[in-house]
């Protein structure tokens, strides 16, 4: 178990569990015969193995005590169901059926909580929203629960976003984080040519008053002290993850080609035999 380890051996656990999720994405999306978001799934898979891993609490409480995670940029979904099956929190045969006719597994999530999927996703810039009110709920029914969400740059260009992020300032969500995998990266291109806000996300969400901790997204000990480090009284806390996309296999990353591709059988073999042989 994870929990009885030290924390040197905690995190190469992380580490290995990430890996063995990128080789899980990268299997699926070539599986499913047609287009995956590979880019945006790719660069979260060290915040969804910490979260997962280490950080949210047991699946076998009652649901209203149950940690929540809502993945707000739902193309990142690769990355949630590899979480997912890698901890067990849904079945692993589940994968096989990702993008065929009748899954429960498609292009986004959609909501789901028997196999893990808290909320539909997709349309960008509403699962913050969705997260916010769950975090005011748990306040005021009293619910002992955590609140995660992850959202990407494309969405952070939407005024809903930071609407939801002064939501939560304002009622003093302590028991909800966010992460922002800025990526720098979005379906059309690089952030700063479309919105050049991707440097500013800390001081912003400093401004709005967030508890804010800016890290490398990519790096497990740093995601696990940020997700672990307490919460501030009173204050939501803020995660602004500097991540790759693509990450982990050299001719996907920051080559936004891949931010919807289809994966042929000879550019997974390449692709494996490069996460393989990475220390």
């Amino acid at each position: 178990m994870i929990g009885d380890m030290t924390k040197k051996e905690r995190i190469a656990a992380l580490e290995a569990h990430a890996k063995h999720m990128r080789i899980t994405a990268l299997k699926m999306a070539n599986r499913c015969g047609g287009n995956a978001h590979l880019g945006g799934g790719l660069s979260i898979m060290e915040a969804m193995a910490v979260l997962y891993g280490a950080v949210m609490n047991s699946r076998d409480l009652p649901y209203a005590e149950q940690d929540k995670f809502i993945l707000s940029k739902g193309h990142g979904v690769l990355g949630l169901y590899a979480a997912l099956a890698e901890f067990g929190v849904m079945d692993e045969s589940l994968l096989d059926t990702f993008m065929q006719d009748g899954s429960d597994l498609i292009a986004h999530p959609v909501m789901k909580p028997e196999i893990g999927v808290e909320a539909s996703s997709g349309s960008l810039g509403q699962g913050i929203s969705m997260a916010a009110g769950l975090a005011l709920a748990a306040k005021k029914k009293g619910y002992p629960y955590q609140t995660y969400v992850l959202c990407g740059n494309g969405e952070a260009n939407e005024g809903s976003v930071w609407e939801a992020c002064m939501s939560a300032v304002n009622y003093r969500l302590d028991n909800f984080t966010l992460f922002l995998d800025n990526n720098r990266m979005q379906s059309d291109g690089m952030s700063e040519d479309v919105m050049n806000i991707s440097g500013k996300y800390t001081g912003m969400l400093k401004a709005l008053g967030f508890q804010v901790i800016e890290i490398d997204g990519n790096d497990i000990g740093q995601v696990y002290d940020a997700f672990t480090k307490p919460h501030e009284a009173g204050k939501p806390k803020a995660i602004v993850g500097y991540t790759v996309k693509g990450k982990g296999v050299s001719f996907m990353e920051n080559n936004n080609d891949w931010h919807h591709n289809r994966l042929t059988d000879t550019q997974l073999a390449a692709a494996l035999a490069e996460l393989e042989a990475a220390e």
